[in-house]
């Protein structure tokens, strides 16, 4: 394979740029002209993909919501068919995929810039979450339960992310069998 074939397309490098800048300096440091000169590509370059800021940073959240959405599909797909199969699943993401888990801490400066910027932009985000949301109760389990998982994840998320507290393996390990207890009390 050639050099060339193995760069990826101006909207990768673009968008790879871009969440560079904003992970190292924050959205207010994120500007045509730089995202251009990150990527290596010219400012009409990078404006025949993204026509202002705002476009680039849609972009880049509906880049990461497929990235989450493709990651939950292989989780959901990896477990076994049945009631609450989704919610089996929300335990996986949170517990057993420690590259997932950090694809989304890397990615989660973006999601913080990006809401300063402008809420809208959360919206393929929120979108996911929706469909979680709708999938965990479609399996039979009672909202307040699934409610109960989902932001017990969220909130070990959360704590990772502004690096508030890491849960030690033993507290990690008694969080996971509270809520696969929850679970069980309604299997």
């Amino acid at each position: 394979m050639s050099p060339e074939a193995a760069r990826p397309d101006v909207r990768t490098r673009v968008l790879d740029a871009a969440e560079a800048i904003i992970r190292a300096r924050g959205v207010h440091a994120l500007t045509i002209e730089g995202a251009a000169r990150e990527a290596k590509v010219s400012k009409g370059g990078l404006l025949y993909h993204f026509a202002s800021k705002e476009a680039l940073l849609a972009a880049l959240m509906q880049r990461l919501a497929d990235g989450i959405t493709a990651d939950w599909e292989a989780i959901v797909a990896s477990q076994p068919e049945g009631p609450q199969r989704a919610l089996r699943a929300c335990l996986a993401f949170t517990f057993d995929e420690p590259a997932i888990r950090e694809t989304h801490a890397r990615t989660a400066a973006v999601l913080l810039a990006a809401f300063h910027h402008d809420p809208a932009l959360l919206d393929p985000i929120r979108a996911f979450f929706a469909r979680i949301r709708a999938e965990a109760v479609a399996d039979g389990t009672p909202a307040g339960v699934a409610s109960a998982i989902m932001l017990a994840g969220d909130g070990l998320f959360m704590a990772r992310l502004f690096r508030l507290y890491e849960p030690g393996a033993a507290e990690l390990a008694s969080l996971r069998a509270t809520l696969h207890g929850l679970l069980g009390s309604v299997s």
